[in-house]
């Protein structure tokens, strides 16, 4: 196929990276997208020229927490170039104990936790390297000389690529590239944010902060849940809040 003619690529930030500018996300992959529907959703996304592709730790959800991760890496399994075709994001954060067997440090942003998540992450993706490593959430309990010391041994293992962020405020992606100057650290290259027509509060500290420093922004729920995000059929079949009925998912 010709798809890779006519995608439009540009640099990821201030990063030379080239991915393109739209970006397969994953998060259904598991709970509503059976295995073999997502290995074909990723092969069209391939063929069409997509090589950014988003997924996140705690997809899958609840008891299924990893799945998703596990689903691209029987993808990335089959071979034929996927892997090396694809620039792969990822994001640590979640609490990815079991629900019914608590347990300390297996969420957050402690450095214990980061290189707990990214190994796992790693098994699950069947990969030996993660291109951009995101920040789920902010966490405020956790120092950010803390953070990017143990971004940095990831990045010198060769483990990590990039670090990004999600869903964090304006001041937070200050607060957070200041420190990784102050280390000499590339710091934060994206950030994920929830941004679309409907709803446009990161226009207002968000996108200038990602712009001072020099992050490239990736919306999540673009459609906000719109015709094209299945609307009119969650209307006919009764569903719950979500996407057009008030909240958009929680990415």
């Amino acid at each position: 196929m010709l798809g890779w003619i006519t995608m439009e690529y540009t640099q990821l930030g201030r990063t030379g990276l080239k991915v393109s500018r739209l970006v397969l996300g994953t998060m259904n992959f598991g709970p509503f997208t059976e295995e073999p529907d997502a290995h074909a959703i990723m092969d069209a996304a391939l063929d069409a020229g997509i090589n950014f592709f988003d997924t996140a730790n705690a997809y899958g959800w609840g008891a299924n927490k990893g799945r998703t991760e596990e689903i691209i890496g029987t993808w990335f399994a089959r071979g034929g170039g996927r892997r090396e075709k694809t620039v792969l994001a990822t994001k640590v954060y979640a609490d990815m104990a079991a629900p019914d067997a608590p347990w300390p440090n297996r969420g957050g942003l402690s450095a214990l936790h980061i290189r707990q998540a990214a190994e796992a992450s790693l098994r699950r993706l069947g990969t030996d390297h993660i291109d951009l490593y995101q920040f789920h959430h902010i966490d405020r309990s956790a120092p950010w000389e803390e953070i990017w010391q143990a971004i940095d041994v990831l990045v010198q293992q060769g483990k990590v690529l990039y670090a990004g962020s999600s869903n964090f405020p304006g001041w937070g992606i200050a607060q957070a590239n200041e420190a990784a100057a102050r280390r000499g650290s590339l710091g934060l290259v994206s950030e994920q944010c929830l941004y679309n027509l409907v709803e446009r509060r990161a226009e207002m500290e968000v996108v200038p902060a990602a712009r001072a420093y020099g992050l490239g922004v990736i919306p999540w729920s673009p459609l906000h849940g719109g015709v094209l995000g299945g609307v009119l059929r969650k209307e006919r079949d009764g569903e719950g809040p979500g996407p057009g009925r008030g909240a958009p998912p929680r990415c």
